[in-house]
């Protein structure tokens, strides 16, 4: 939000509580609660230029059902009732993670999350298959890769850019939730190819290019910005050869 202002946008913010950030306007929202989100979108009126999906919750809240409400089904529904306010030229970016690396081996179990209509059946859906739902987190953010992928050509026949990151480990909130929920040693299975993990900024501008004009081409994408994690990982796969020899 900070850098936003400082480039001169006008920025609302949406949270359950206001940002310490100085913006233009702001309104109260839970992503797991269909009328908040609505009262909010209302509440703006557009036109909405660019939309930031950067909300989220950790597993480490120990609710899995609300994780997914929150970081995918209330995100979805959110993003949908913005979406008659964007122009053409308009763009949407949310964030995934890295814990969503393996999308495309797990897409056909998230396909029947992505094809419910509305917050009501996608947690009707997660309750009847607790198996896929896990932890929660693993699945919300495997459906933001998804779900921007599978609206890619529709906004794009609207002249709508859809795009979203998949961050490394970064110094956030969640991070605090899950050293507090899996003790200070959760980080020391996670590779880092720079020797650190990153600096929240560091992702903001990463989303800040992707809703900019100097983005203008790409849309319906995954842009890892996890310090070259998920290139060591496929490194690594080659040096160990096919897993059939």
């Amino acid at each position: 939000m900070a850098q936003l202002s400082a480039l001169g946008a006008r920025v609302v913010g949406l949270d359950q509580r206001p940002p310490a950030a100085r913006i233009s306007d702001f309104r109260h929202i839970d992503l797991a609660d269909r009328a908040s989100i609505e009262r909010a979108a209302a509440a703006i009126g557009g036109p909405v230029d660019a939309l930031f999906n950067v909300a989220g919750v950790s597993s480490g809240i120990g609710d899995p059902l609300r994780v997914v409400t929150i970081n995918f089904l209330g995100l979805r529904h959110l993003t949908e009732a913005l979406i008659p306010m964007m122009l053409p030229g308009s763009s949407i970016v949310s964030v995934s993670s890295l814990a969503a690396a393996s999308y495309r081996e797990h897409q056909q179990e998230v396909a029947p999350l992505l094809r419910t209509a509305t917050m009501h059946e996608g947690i009707d859906w997660c309750r009847c298959h607790p198996q896929v739902l896990g932890t929660g987190y693993r699945l919300s953010k495997e459906a933001v890769i998804l779900y921007t992928m599978r609206c890619t050509a529709g906004l794009g026949a609207r002249g709508i850019r859809i795009n979203c990151t998949g961050p490394g480990v970064t110094e956030t909130p969640i991070l605090d939730q899950l050293r507090t929920s899996y003790g200070p040693q959760y980080l020391d299975g996670i590779a880092k190819p720079l020797g650190r993990v990153c600096d929240p900024g560091e992702q903001a501008a990463v989303l800040l290019f992707l809703n900019s004009a100097a983005a203008s081409y790409i849309s319906g994408q995954v842009l890892w910005v996890d310090g070259g994690n998920v290139g060591v990982t496929i490194a690594g796969e080659l040096e160990e050869g096919p897993a059939n020899g």
